[in-house]
């Protein structure tokens, strides 16, 4: 019941709950004092189709107290459990408690599996069978939504198997970024680079860094504009993976290729998220994942 923003809307919810209760209740008990006048065969009178009469038997005891008593449950129940606007129940349960006590039941079961991967350095657990599945399947549960089943993402997503790292690619590196997640942002850059035709020859002069193909006038029109990226992507243009910069001269296009693209965030900038995964995940399951991403660029250290 957080959503509530003022306390309207949980006395509304109270009033409804307990004002349907109530009516039940009360129907209830007017129509079980209500007489009906019938004939002596106990029927109301009705007739259909010449032969077919409405009875007037009261409702049988059973019906009837199973009626109260669902009423009964349901004040206990609201008393008990949250269900009355705001109120959190007399049981204090709620389902993001009963969601951490699972969590935390599931971590405890699977601690004792993850004790053995604890000694092992990176490189060992990527060589391990065992961790290797497990990391697998970790990987499959939690990263392939944005990564891909096979981890060679896709466009604003990171290939993970190819060795271009924005932010590093050794196993310390992997680790804290699904630890503590990152984010990385191109600021818009077209003012500091002049014109629109100014954006554009930067634009081939960054296409020619890779050796795609580009014009080459403009590309050297564009070379003196180049200043104004170098402070993340250094002159050379190979990137800083302290923040996270790309480089620009490996041929690997996060967030797409060509003329149209480079100008499109240069012009607008670029914003980029990989979400933390600490709150998520043990420590014991990141050493284990990160092994196995590990494993994805380098197969022939992580082969037997």
């Amino acid at each position: 019941m957080s959503d509530f923003v003022n306390n309207f809307w949980s006395i509304f919810v109270i009033v409804l709950t307990l004002g349907g209760i109530l009516f039940c209740a009360l129907l209830l008990f007017f129509t079980g004092r209500k007489k009906v006048v019938s004939a002596e065969d106990s029927t109301t009178g009705h007739v259909w189709d010449g032969d077919l009469r409405e009875l007037n038997n009261p409702l049988p005891r059973w019906w009837v107290w199973l009626f109260v008593i669902t009423v009964i449950f349901g004040i206990v129940y609201l008393a008990a459990y949250p269900g009355l606007g705001s109120m959190s129940g007399k049981l204090g349960w709620s389902q993001v408690g009963a969601y951490e006590a699972e969590m935390a039941k599931a971590k405890a079961q699977i601690e004792p599996l993850y004790a053995r991967f604890a000694g092992m350095t990176p490189e060992q657990r990527a060589e391990d069978p065992q961790a290797m599945a497990i990391g697998e399947r970790l990987f499959m549960n939690n990263c392939a939504q944005c990564h891909g089943s096979d981890a060679r993402g896709g466009k604003s997503f990171p290939n993970l198997t190819d060795g271009d790292w924005l932010h590093g690619g050794a196993p310390e590196q992997i680790q804290q970024t699904i630890t503590e997640g990152r984010f990385g942002i191109m600021p818009p850059m077209a003012a500091a680079v002049g014109t629109p035709e100014d954006v554009r020859n930067l634009a081939h002069y960054v296409l020619s860094l890779s050796g795609s193909p580009n014009d080459s006038l403009r590309a050297s029109l564009g070379k003196s504009h180049f200043t104004a990226c170098a402070a993340c992507h250094g002159m050379d243009g190979k990137g800083n993976q302290a923040m996270g910069a790309p480089n620009l001269t490996d041929d690997v296009w996060l967030h797409g290729w060509g003329e149209a693209a480079i100008i499109d965030i240069v012009t607008h900038g670029k914003q980029n998220q990989m979400p933390a995964q600490k709150d998520k995940l043990t420590e014991g399951q990141i050493g284990v994942l990160t092994s196995y991403v590990w494993s994805l660029s380098n197969k022939a250290g992580a082969a037997h």
